[in-house]
């Protein structure tokens, strides 16, 4: 009882209020970054049977467990914004400093998110400190991102190197949060969550500046990083170039980008 009610009094009094650069790009989040069941199914099984949950860069929410008791943290307005009324209670606050006592959740969750972040190791050090049992981040593996997916490696090869600069390894990830598992987590063919990799077997998406706008790697990057590479790559769809070059995608359901879940488990 006595968590619960330091929990609510956190959330009334807006602690840790920052601004962030979701507020000027997540304004599309809602409608292209729909959860993945697929994905979804995986982190439940991550998560196991702990009940209290923090989902650190919420964002407008995916990927949290609706038969939990969840509490979300996330810096941009324009993203909390989103959120829909029936989602977790949500605070504006950085995965750097949690306003939350020591163990107070069994889980932490952070989605794709800790490459955004300004302190990794002391985000990190705030998902150890206040979840006591599990925690569980979503990232990539630059190296096979680079090297597997056709956009980066042969249209985007700017994009990839920009992208580079603020990947984060995933051995490093798991040595920060004392991660026992790595697991590939393949993305589907027809992925319902639009991050940069979703789109791999449907190329003419990348086409549509919408879908870019939910994209961070689009959004934050100078134009000068993807456009030539996206008018090869509109010039390759046209003239059925990029159908012969990339036809074995079509033989697959399902393909392995670099995305990878590191699960910490005390």
């Amino acid at each position: 009882m006595a968590r619960t009610y330091a929990l609510r009094r956190m959330l009334a009094s807006g602690m840790g209020k920052d601004v962030a650069a979701y507020d000027v790009i997540g304004l599309g989040y809602a409608t292209w970054r729909r959860p993945d069941r697929r994905i979804a199914s995986g982190l439940q099984e991550a998560l196991g049977d702990c009940r209290r949950v923090i989902n650190v860069g919420a964002g407008t929410g995916s990927y949290e467990p609706a038969d939990r008791e969840v509490i979300a943290v996330e810096p941009s307005r324009a993203m909390i914004a989103q959120r829909p009324p029936a989602m977790a209670p949500c605070i504006q606050a950085t995965a750097e400093v949690l306003p939350f006592p020591d163990d107070c959740f069994d889980a932490a969750l952070a989605i794709l998110t800790i490459h955004h972040w300004q302190r990794l190791v002391a985000g990190l050090a705030e998902l150890n400190r206040v979840a006591v049992s599990r925690r569980i981040v979503l990232t990539w593996d630059q190296r096979v991102m680079e090297n597997d997916f056709w956009l980066l490696r042969d249209y985007l090869p700017g994009l990839g190197r920009r992208l580079r600069a603020t990947a984060v390894p995933v051995d490093h990830v798991a040595e920060l949060i004392g991660a026992d598992v790595i697991l590939p987590v393949p993305i589907p063919d027809d992925c319902t969550d639009g991050f940069l990799g979703a789109y791999w077997r449907r190329p003419s998406l990348y086409l549509d500046h919408r879908v870019r706008s939910a994209i961070s790697a689009f959004a934050l990057a100078e134009v000068e990083h993807y456009r030539e590479g996206l008018a090869r790559l509109d010039a390759d769809l046209r003239s059925g170039a990029w159908h012969r070059r990339y036809g074995d995608l079509f033989d697959v359901s399902t393909h392995d980008l670099g995305y990878r879940l590191v699960v910490a488990a005390n």
